[in-house]
């Protein structure tokens, strides 16, 4: 499914968005719009430059060893049935890889933090470290755990400037995550983002 176009201007500037983001555990039922999905994706790993492949993220060697999920709930997103979509930056749209509402699961398998279970969509970000280790090596691990920092900080600013809040979790078993969601083995995961509006 493509995705409507990111944009490339905001009403909120980037410094108001460093000075007021927080992260948030507590959120509102309000459903998020095909546009704000999009816009919080293309911010995590959008493509950023006209007939070219850099994204919104730095990477080391410009590999990109992550990929970034959306775990929706019914009446989440506007127009999107629940589900689990898996991002696809080349054309900024996204597919789906389980139907059904797997946040439950995904907070269940992150030591029970229920909370998590709120907000609309929990974004997912996981690292293939083999993208990145035939160059670099053992090194190629920790060059994908800096990369998951700067695509979670594009995350969170980007929800802060559109109004929206978002919570960060690195408490969770790698494995029953990878089963909730159905994925690759190889896809480990770094990072949970719930994302939502304030309450």
């Amino acid at each position: 499914m493509r995705l409507p176009d990111p944009m490339l201007d905001g009403a909120v500037s980037l410094e108001r968005t460093v000075h007021q983001r927080r992260t948030i555990r507590s959120f509102e039922g309000k459903a998020l719009t095909l546009e704000q999905f999009s816009q919080l994706l293309w911010a995590a790993q959008g493509i950023t430059e006209t007939g070219g492949f850099k994204r919104a993220a730095p990477s080391a060697g410009a590999l990109y060893p992550m990929d970034i999920y959306g775990a929706v709930g019914r009446d989440c997103i506007e127009k999107l049935d629940p589900g689990l979509y898996h991002y696809e930056p080349a054309d900024h749209s996204i597919s789906l890889v389980q139907e059904g509402d797997v946040r439950r699961g995904i907070a269940a398998a992150s030591l029970g933090q229920m909370w998590m279970a709120h907000a609309p969509v929990t974004v997912v970000i996981t690292a293939e470290y083999n993208r990145i280790m035939g160059k670099y090596g053992q090194r190629g691990i920790r060059y994908a755990m800096i990369e998951a920092g700067h695509i979670g900080q594009n995350i969170f600013l980007q929800s802060e400037a559109m109004g929206l809040a978002a919570g960060i979790v690195g408490a969770f078993e790698d494995q029953k995550i990878i089963q909730v969601m159905g994925i690759k083995q190889t896809h480990e995961p770094l990072l949970i983002m719930p994302v939502g509006s304030k309450r």
